[in-house]
């Protein structure tokens, strides 16, 4: 099974169960697993505890061998009801501290506490003044420490400023004006407050070779940071320097593209992914697969993570099924499997990955982590493109969340 929300208010996710139908009518039409056809089942998580709770309940009911590359605010509800029933959950999206510390979790990138990590090392370098905004939710209180910590700062004085925003808001005026002030952005004149920047250059001004010690806004708000944007654009001064970043789903392809390509109000915005870039040859399989087995199927965008997230799980999931040839298929025997599992290749798209103990990376709060890199990517020219060759191990700056 996979489950993710659709036609919700706040963040939905429709592609993450289109490309797992199209990876299994692809792997079934090349034969299946060992011969035998993969099924996958699909459940709308609705953001909704109830629902989410429905869909745990669906994969026991339809005999589900594990939930692959799912997406769930929800966790607390969701993986209790899995481990009951002894179902794998196998590259959940990694919102939540649930994903990193229950037995039966099987996660594949470092989740949201690398990313947003991950972008705090990316400013830090960079940035006086820091502003953080973050969904107003349970799993969004994590994020100002995780930040701190990439910023690596000393004092409480020099801590990124915390501004929490509602999940499913129409406009952020209120958010936007508090995180400009925090990072000693000027705001614009009151007659102004209404129109938008000339270029996206007036907008952020954030070309490469942006000036140390810049004021930063950093926004991880997910399908909301478009909306955000828009105040943000409207109230800052067009005349200051600003540095914005981000991570990979909050700011994506699309996004650049919908808000004027090159020209976009994102060009020159630092955003960390746990992936490589999209235009990257590690992704050619999964292009593939989309143009031939999904093709017109326009709830999937290669570039986005839940995306690529799942394919990553269904690519971890196939080469356990394929190594348990012969033998019994059931939930417990895959659990077992993923269990036991030694290092399990994604083509490139991750380190090898495996779940023993000696691969657990330790962290106390994400004692389920094996893959604590992250890869720096910039909008340049209208791409999100690599801004360093090499992928950067997080790791160190997630131990500094429980070193004190």
């Amino acid at each position: 099974m996979t489950w993710a929300p659709a036609d919700t208010k706040a963040t939905n996710m429709p592609g993450m169960t289109a490309i797992a139908s199209a990876y299994a009518r692809w792997v079934n039409d090349n034969g299946g697993v060992n011969g035998r056809e993969l099924k996958v089942v699909t459940c709308n998580e609705g953001n909704d505890s109830v629902r989410v709770a429905a869909c745990a309940r669906k994969a026991r009911d339809v005999g589900a061998v594990a939930v692959v590359g799912s997406y769930t605010t929800h966790a607390r509800t969701a993986l209790p009801s899995l481990e009951v029933h002894g179902i794998p959950y196998l590259g959940g999206y990694g919102l939540t501290e649930e994903e990193f510390s229950s037995p039966y979790s099987f996660p594949v990138n470092g989740g949201q506490p690398a990313l947003v990590a991950g972008s705090g090392r990316q400013l830090a370098d960079l940035c006086d003044e820091v502003a953080l905004v973050r969904p107003d939710t349970i799993a969004g209180d994590e994020l100002p420490g995780v930040f701190d910590a990439g910023l690596g700062r000393k004092s409480d004085t020099e801590a990124v400023t915390d501004v929490p925003a509602p999940e499913d808001s129409a406009e952020y005026t209120t958010e936007a004006r508090a995180a400009l002030k925090a990072a000693g952005v000027g705001l614009a004149p009151e007659e102004d407050a209404e129109t938008g920047p000339a270029t996206a250059e007036d907008a952020y001004a954030t070309a490469d070779g942006s000036a140390e010690d810049a004021p930063c806004v950093a926004a991880a708000l997910g399908g909301r940071t478009g909306t955000f944007l828009d105040s943000f654009t409207r109230l800052r001064d067009r005349g200051e320097r600003v540095t914005f970043a981000s991570v990979l789903g909050s700011v994506e392809q699309s996004l650049v593209n919908r808000t004027g390509g090159a020209a976009s109000m994102l060009e020159g915005s630092y955003v960390t992914s746990w992936y490589p870039a999209s235009q990257e040859p590690e992704w050619d399989e999964m292009r593939s697969v989309v143009r031939e087995y999904a093709f017109g199927d326009n709830r999937i965008d290669p570039a986005d993570p839940g995306v690529q997230t799942t394919w990553v799980a269904y690519t971890v999931l196939r080469s356990v099924l394929e190594g348990m040839d012969g033998r019994e298929i059931s939930a417990h025997s895959v659990y077992k499997a993923l269990d036991d599992s030694g290092p399990i290749s994604t083509g490139g798209l991750t380190p090898d990955l495996s779940w023993q103990y000696e691969d657990l990376l330790g962290f106390p709060s994400y004692p389920r982590i094996v893959n604590s890199m992250v890869n720096f990517q910039k909008v340049r020219g209208g791409q999100l493109v690599s801004a360093r060759e090499e992928p950067v191990d997080i790791g160190e700056t997630l131990n500094r969340l429980t070193d004190g």
